[in-house]
């Protein structure tokens, strides 16, 4: 009798190890049926199973469906009470609910296995846009392997508990979590199968929860999602056919460098991706075309669709919330409630339930993606940080990443709400070439069969390799396709600087297009350049007084109605509305963004645009009047590109004033960096006034910040002359100026960095071996090391010169470096101090145990995203100091129980709590936790 039976002895009696062709679990959910993983029969047509206190049991396949991996096995399992199902559509989380099964690492005892049982929170929609179950362990394996077996195997088709009813059962355990997440399998997708209910005639369902519209509807907004931000424009490639002008994003995107300004982390380029995964809230400068907005729509189309690789499994499954700032100006929207995030992307998709945006932050399933913070006015940006920090303080799970321009707002400027700061850094060498790679096969879908696109290719990729000023043009993903395209229009020749490119760009989209592509006024309007480039530049124009970058059709139709009257060739084709039509069809310089929404194509046209109207109309001292103001400093600099001879010394001397003027240094330093740019446009410029420049940028020479830092560096090496050597600098400027000097980097300023070098300040440089000539660097600075200082190497050939400076022995290697190159790197070389830093490749550390070590006295480990153990290092018994950084790969533990061992080694832990690292005790003080 089923009263005199205890719960744990039931889920005993229901649970079953299955021995298909793999090992696996099911559950009994009706009498003499049984429910398992389809994966793990693998095909076979039956499967022994095992059970506490029974006999083997050999049952048949009645049910299987690979794609949900699920299966149904019949046959005589004795008299046992089965479970009451439910299915689960509520969205809030499930705490306390129970897994039961047998894994491979459980012990046997002759022919009877021993189940297992893991505690967690279900969390019934982080899986749904997967249509799958997740379930958060409440605690991780301790015998997690990242690169090995799970420590689950085995758990495949194990029942999911809530209480005594079953939910599900265990699908798999993917990888990028430290083995803590499970995917499951929901009974609401076996019961829909109508195969499987014929099975399960006498099953009686509950179901729970009170919002049962919320999983339809989410997983509508993901394919929504996906079809709004799966594909991109890349400039230069318009002229071709749609199939190749609008790229899959997986093409498109370039996983960028970025640099963190946490400063315990080592300061060095990383990916994108890998900065991203552990960090909850991102602050993210980038340059105009740097990859921001691309950035964004990848991570909402691939978060949606539960696709993002590894590095940031833990996004995939969240619901995006894309807030396109430009967009809410242009419409004169404000910032949007909790109830209005789904609707602001302006996603083709029925309303959202009532309360769902609500209910998905409430569970902490959020991903919000703030696009343009910089867009929104100098005056309402205060607004906008209250609306973002309001609605985190109200939702404090949610995910955010906000982009911004570099300077738009001043550091730390969402500190408070535990934001860290990322900043996307110029493309370069490999990144470069990649770009043209894809470029080039993009332009190959559609090319004439007699373009020779390969010697093209090859041709633009040695330039890049061999022309240091044609990379640094090539700066960001835009301004890369630009040259890109031009190259292939001039069939090899190429502008010689910013504003040319620029300039050739326009010339090429607002002419040259249509005729390579024989196209002759299909909408009855035909236009010059310069006729396209006066009404493209009014609206321009207008854009940047109001500070916006998106319009409707009715403002941008008002603009036409007053330029036209002075342009009677272009009225008599044609209405405004005609017109207008015309522009964003044929320019290639308009887009419409939403249902009669508009922008430029980018920014920088934009920018570029409006200096010229401002330059032509004689409008020099209104762009003066907004020196102050950080969103108009590209269209200053822009400016001096369109000024003739008399016009030039005007902007100057404006700018040279304007910084004069203001007590805040930081303003002053870009104020005068913008006047010395703008003075290297002039072919001619009266020496007087080149000479106040040049005492305007000596008067904010020696840098004080890394704001003044990263302005002054714009300038190359116009400003290396100006700083002050090694025995001038002041004490407490030194750290700026050599920092400077590396920013600067290249040929030109290794001559300052080896002066410092020669002055014992060689150590200041060890971090920037990547900003100059590699083995021109080892020779002039790191020949300089005194033996115990540090030095950072970065790539394989770093390594390799080192070997010429065996006396260093402080050593920290960045970046993926397998074991085996790391023995060859360091074979007989005796090392006192090794750093490990920013390794995605490394699983554990037994490679040391094959390097001299007799002398190793530290070992530093820090964000190496796989490396679970840690093993080998309690065996290195010269070792006094070991550092490391966590969690490492994933997991919430960190696993000391062999150091104890060693009796005189120190450990220091950063990231991971004291109660979840494992052999703390025994350590005693031997252990710091930072």
């Amino acid at each position: 009798m089923t009263e005199h039976i205890s719960p744990i002895e039931l889920r005993r009696d229901l649970i079953h190890a299955v021995l298909g062709r793999r090992q696996g679990s099911g559950v009994l959910v009706a009498p003499g049926t049984l429910l398992t993983s389809a994966h793990v029969l693998d095909g076979a047509r039956s499967a022994m199973v095992v059970a506490p206190n029974r006999s083997p049991a050999r049952l048949r396949v009645v049910w299987s469906d690979d794609r949900l991996d699920a299966a149904l096995l019949q046959g005589d399992t004795g008299a046992v009470p089965t479970p009451p199902l439910s299915t689960v559509v509520t969205a809030r989380p499930i705490p306390g609910c129970e897994i039961l099964g047998y894994p491979q690492v459980q012990r046997y005892d002759g022919r009877k296995p021993d189940f297992d049982q893991y505690t967690g929170t279900v969390l019934p929609m982080a899986g749904l846009l997967r249509r799958t179950l997740t379930v958060e362990l409440d605690h991780p394996p301790v015998t997690a392997d990242e690169d090995g077996p799970s420590p689950l195997a085995g758990l495949s088709g194990a029942p999911v508990f809530a209480g005594e009813r079953l939910l599900g059962i265990v699908r798999a355990v993917p990888r990028g979590r430290g083995h803590r997440r499970l995917e499951c399998v929901s009974l609401t997708a076996v019961l829909a199968d109508a195969q499987a209910r014929q099975w399960l005639p006498t099953v009686s369902v509950t179901t729970t929860g009170a919002h049962p519209r919320d999983d339809f509807h989410e997983e509508e907004y993901g394919e929504a999602l996906g079809a709004a931000y799966r594909r991109t424009r890349i400039f230069g490639l318009d002229e071709l056919g749609k199939r190749a002008s609008e790229w899959d994003l997986d093409t498109a995107y370039l996983s960028l460098e970025a640099t963190s300004r946490d400063q315990e982390a080592v300061a060095v380029p990383r990916r994108i991706d890998d900065l991203l995964a552990a960090r909850p809230r991102v602050l993210l400068r980038g340059d105009a075309g740097a990859g921001k907005t691309t950035l964004m729509w990848w991570l909402a189309a691939h978060a949606a669709a539960g696709t993002l690789g590894p590095e940031l499994a833990e996004l995939n499954g969240l619901v995006p919330f894309v807030v396109p700032l430009r967009t809410l100006r242009a419409r004169g929207a404000g910032f949007p409630s909790p109830a209005e995030l789904p609707g602001v992307a302006g996603l083709m998709i029925d309303a959202a339930p009532e309360g769902w945006a609500g209910r998905v932050l409430a569970a902490g399933r959020g991903l919000l993606l703030v696009d343009g913070l910089d867009e929104v006015s100098q005056s309402d940006r205060e607004d906008a940080h209250t609306w973002l920090s309001g609605l985190l303080a109200r939702y404090p799970r949610t995910r955010c990443v906000a982009t911004v321009r570099p300077h738009a707002v001043a550091a730390d400027w969402l500190g408070a709400e535990g934001f860290e700061e990322l900043t996307l850094l110029p493309l370069r060498g490999d990144d470069i070439q990649a770009f043209v790679a894809a470029w080039h096969e993009a332009a190959r879908l559609d090319a004439p069969a007699e373009e020779n696109l390969t010697d093209l290719e090859h041709d633009l990729s040695q330039q890049f390799r061999h022309n240091p000023n044609l990379a640094e043009l090539a700066r960001t993903p835009l301004l890369c396709a630009v040259i890109c395209a031009l190259h292939r229009l001039r069939e090899g020749f190429l502008p010689e600087n910013r504003w040319e490119l620029y300039d050739s760009a326009l010339a090429m989209l607002l002419g040259v297009r249509d005729e390579r592509r024989r196209i002759d006024a299909p909408d009855g309007i035909r236009m010059t350049v310069e006729e396209h480039t006066q009404l493209l530049q009014r609206l321009a124009a207008w854009l940047v007084r109001g500070g916006q970058t998106e319009f409707t059709r009715e403002q941008a139709l008002q603009r036409l109605e007053r330029a036209l009257p002075g342009m009677p060739r272009v009225q008599s084709q044609g209405t405004p509305e005609e017109v207008l039509t015309h522009l964003v069809n044929r320019s290639g310089l308009l887009q419409e963004r939403t249902d009669d929404v508009f922008q430029f194509a980018h920014r920088t046209f934009q920018d570029f645009l409006a200096a010229k109207e401002f330059v032509e109309d004689d409008l020099l001292q209104e762009l003066l009047r907004h020196a102050h103001d950080q969103q108009w400093h590209d269209v200053l600099l822009l400016a001096a590109g369109h000024c003739k001879r008399r016009d030039l010394p005007v902007l100057v001397e404006g700018l040279l004033k304007a910084g004069s003027e203001t007590r805040k240094r930081d303003l002053k330093t870009t104020l005068y960096v913008l006047a010395a740019l703008a003075a290297q446009h002039a072919a001619w410029l009266d020496e007087t006034l080149r000479r106040r420049v040049l005492r305007a940028v000596r008067s904010v020479v020696p840098p004080r910040n890394p704001g003044q830092v990263a302005q002054l560096a714009r300038l190359g090496g116009y400003v290396l002359p100006l700083l002050p050597g090694p025995q001038e600098v002041a004490k407490d400027t030194v750290d700026a100026v050599t920092g400077l000097i590396a920013k600067i980097g290249g040929s030109a300023a290794l001559p300052y960095a080896r002066a410092f070098a020669e002055a014992g300040e060689a150590g200041r440089f060890t971090t920037s071996w990547p900003s100059f000539p590699a083995e021109a660097f080892a020779r002039e600075v790191v020949g300089r090391l005194d033996p115990g200082e540090s030095i950072m190497a970065f790539t394989a050939e770093h390594l390799r010169l080192l070997r010429d400076h065996e006396a260093l022995d402080n050593i920290t290697v960045v970046g993926d470096f397998e074991p085996d190159a790391l023995v060859q790197a360091f074979s007989g070389r005796s090392l006192r101090i090794l750093g490990l830093a920013n390794n995605d490749r490394l699983t554990d550390l037994s490679f040391l145990h094959a390097l001299d070590h007799s002398r190793l006295r530290g070992l530093v480990v820090a964000d190496c995203s796989r490396l679970a153990d840690l093993e080998a290092v309690a065996g290195l018994r010269p070792l006094l100091v070991f550092r490391v950084s966590g969690p490492l790969a994933g997991q919430q533990t960190v696993d000391l129980t062999g150091f104890s061992a060693h009796p005189s080694l120190q450990v220091v832990v950063s990231g991971v709590p004291r109660k979840n690292i494992l052999g703390a005790a025994a350590l005693g003080d031997r252990l710091t936790v930072e």
